[in-house]
This record gives structure tokens, sequence and C-alpha cells, in this order.
């Protein structure tokens, strides 16, 4: 049986926090605590003790994961190592890509092959470990793309996303001159009443969505803008900046002038806390070839 084991020393300025505490600050999910406990699977400094043990600095936290613990234990994506996968960070538990324009994150059927998934899945391959999605990126949309290698921080990353706690920039060209050097779009978003490929503002199921932009330069007819969400919903960029009249290059499905499928959509970096430490990483993806920094 496949399970996960990690053993963390904890820092010279640990706080006096409880077991328990500790473990919801690193967000390990309630019910994995609880499996944590039930079983005796976490250990400090070799010996098992109650949740409620006050840490102390230099202790020594050992966790042990069963499948059982996850929806979703190991992941099936087929091997594809026809791209070379551009790795901008990687650790132990996950790695950071460099995503390109086109491409899919992951399949929509079993034994679908050309994504990012499952070039991901043949770059772990090598190190024994399986590639797990966190979150997605459109296929045109190009640049920074979290994917975990191991399960039992996915849970963890979810919860930051969630939390607000991971910040993704991105950068776009949009139709047109923005009046303001800055500001913040708050539409909901939800899902298309008759096309289920797109989206729509305050659609069926809206969910709440927040988009802040800041005019970065512009040219001629087009206006370079960084965004900053506080929401991920499908499409939530793309929908925004058309709902103010101001739709991305290139984009075809909410654009009607675009006249090609080359969306001008790049994930330029994402701060990440790193799980189980105090670090926090500020990870940028270069901008792709098909990204004009000037219109000629």
């Amino acid at each position: 049986m496949r399970t996960w084991e990690k053993t963390i020393k904890l820092p010279a300025d640990q706080p006096a926090i409880s077991i328990k505490e500790q473990l919801i600050r690193w967000r390990v999910p309630r019910r994995i605590r609880g499996n944590f406990r039930i079983a005796h699977r976490l250990l400090l400094n070799g010996r098992y003790q109650p949740t409620s043990t006050i840490l102390k600095p230099y202790d020594e936290l050992h966790m042990l994961w069963l499948p059982s613990d996850f929806m979703t234990p190991d992941s099936h994506y087929v091997s594809d190592d026809s791209q070379t996968l551009d790795v901008l960070f990687e650790n132990d538990e996950l790695l950071v890509v460099n995503k390109m324009q086109g491409v899919k994150t992951h399949p929509n059927s079993p034994g679908e092959d050309g994504t990012m998934m499952n070039f991901a899945q043949a770059y772990l391959a090598q190190q024994d470990k399986h590639a797990y999605m966190v979150h997605r990126l459109d296929g045109q949309t190009t640049g920074a793309l979290i994917i975990a290698k191991v399960p039992y921080v996915v849970p963890m990353l979810n919860q930051m996303l969630h939390d607000k706690d991971i910040k993704r920039t991105y950068l776009a060209w949009v139709v047109g001159h923005l009046t303001e050097a800055y500001g913040m779009i708050d539409f909901a978003i939800g899902d298309h009443p008759t096309n289920n490929r797109l989206r729509q503002v305050n659609g069926v199921h809206a969910k709440n969505a927040v988009t802040h932009w800041t005019v970065v330069k512009s040219l001629y007819q087009y206006t370079l803008v960084r965004l900053l969400l506080e929401t991920g919903r499908t499409h939530q960029i793309r929908l925004h900046m058309a709902a103010i009249g101001h739709p991305l290059v290139g984009d075809n499905l909410y654009n009607p002038q675009a006249t090609d499928d080359k969306l001008l959509l790049h994930s330029a970096a994402v701060q990440l806390p790193i799980p189980f430490s105090n670090v926090v990483k500020s990870i940028g993806a270069p901008l792709p070839a098909s990204f004009p920094v000037n219109f000629q």
C-alpha cells in the first residue's frame, strides 16, 4: 500500500501552540487531523502525544498519510513526454510550471494526453511521484501553474486559494483605453443559460467574483493591464473585462471582434506560501514569444 510520510523539525521561533493549532495553521483538513489522532499517525519526537500538547522550538513532528485520507489518493494521468516541462519552482511536494499557449491544463476524458498534467506526469514519473491538479488555466492562457506532487498538499493548497493566501497576478492586452489608472470589478459570475462553453455575469448559480486591474500602458487602440484575482471563477478575467467594455485581445468567446484565438492573457506570477513553513515564495513566469510587449 502506498503511503506518504513527512518529518518536520520546528524552527527556533516556534510559537508555544498546541499540535492541533499548528496543524490548523498548516491547513491540514479537520478530517485528516481526526484520522491522525484516532490512528496515532502523528508523532512528536518519536512518540504519540495528545494534540493538546504544546510545541517547543526544535520539536520534530512526524506525519503518516494513508490512501484512505484522500478522495483521490493516486492520480491516473497518462504520461506524455512529448513536451519538456518548463519548471519555474520545485520542492519535494509541489512545482510551479510555465504553461504553454494552446495546451489544456488537464484531460477531459480517460486516456487523453497532450495536456499540462500529462507532461507533468511524465516529468514526475522519474521521481516515482504523481501529478495532482491544484488549479487550472484556460487552454489559451499562458504562465504560472501550480501542480502538486503528493496528495496531502492538495487540500492545503486549495484552502490557501480559498483564503486568498495564494495571490495570482496576470497580464492581459485589452481592447480600448481605460479612463482610470486602476479599478475593481465586482460582478457575480454564473453559468450561461444556453451555452455550456460560456459563463455570464449574474448567470445561473452565480457566485461572487472580484478582479482588480491596473493600467500598465496604452498603445494605439490597446491597453496592457495587470490583474489581481480575489476569486478564481471560470473565465473570470475574460468575462469581467468584457463586461466593462474592454474584452481581451484574441478572446474568441467574449470579444466579438477577435480574429483568431491567440488570447493575450498570461499568468505572470504567483505568491505562494510554502506548505509546512513560514516561507512565502514569489514565482514569476517569463512572457512567451506569443505575448507582445508592444503592438506594431
